[in-house]
């Protein structure tokens, strides 16, 4: 198998073309804007309107940053870089149609017989943080594997995943969103590690797409 040289583009060795990974640079800095935008209005302001809108741009924002993911890991493991981007994937769109759902309810209010019944698009954040946070651990122990990102994003995305799994657990045993187990890691990642993430996400990628 021919061996690439150190020199050589990195859209020659990850098969991305440059225009793309400056295109999801820019959609992982948004997106790192607008998850802590969503925790702004869901936490502090309470503004449904708002978490919903900032949640639903985060998710269709996401689909694009992993395709660039996967891009940069995929020669390190094909496979396993296929199943980070379907999980990844699956979270994404399961945050951009929670949101989207909540946005329509805030829009146009209506009656729950059971305000705690889950939801049918991602019970308990089971696509937007148990899929996405399995997705990103994936991801992350492919970064420290490979050469094409800086090793320190591949560690915080092991922080952002157990984050994020923790959170679906909470949610879907505890349930009581004021329990500690829930509030102390949405605190985390919404406002601190997920945003951190996709922002040095964003440089990196905007860093290996050539001027």
């Amino acid at each position: 198998m021919a061996t690439l040289a150190a020199n050589e583009p990195l859209s020659a060795r990850t098969h991305v073309s440059d225009a793309y990974q400056r295109f999801a640079g820019i959609c992982a800095v948004l997106a790192g804007v607008f998850t802590l935008v969503y925790s702004i209005a869901f936490i502090v302001l309470a503004n449904v309107t708002l978490s919903s809108l900032a949640l639903l741009a985060t998710g269709l924002l996401g689909t694009i940053v992993v395709v660039a993911l996967y891009e940069r890991v995929r020669l390190t493991d094909a496979s396993f870089a296929l199943w980070a981007l379907v999980l990844t994937l699956a979270g994404a769109l399961g945050a951009a149609l929670h949101g989207g759902f909540d946005l329509a309810g805030a829009l146009h209010p209506y009656t729950l017989a059971d305000a705690n019944a889950p939801s049918a698009i991602d019970p308990r954040g089971l696509l937007t943080f148990g899929a996405t946070g399995i997705g990103v651990f994936v991801f992350a122990w492919l970064i420290l594997r490979g050469q094409n990102l800086p090793r320190g994003l591949g560690y915080l995305g092991y922080v952002v995943a157990v984050l994020q799994i923790i959170l679906y657990l909470g949610r879907l045993v505890v349930l009581d969103a004021t329990s500690p187990i829930i509030v102390v890691p949405a605190l985390l990642a919404g406002f601190i590690a997920t945003p951190i993430w996709y922002a040095w996400l964003g440089v990196s990628l905007l860093r290996g797409a050539r001027p």
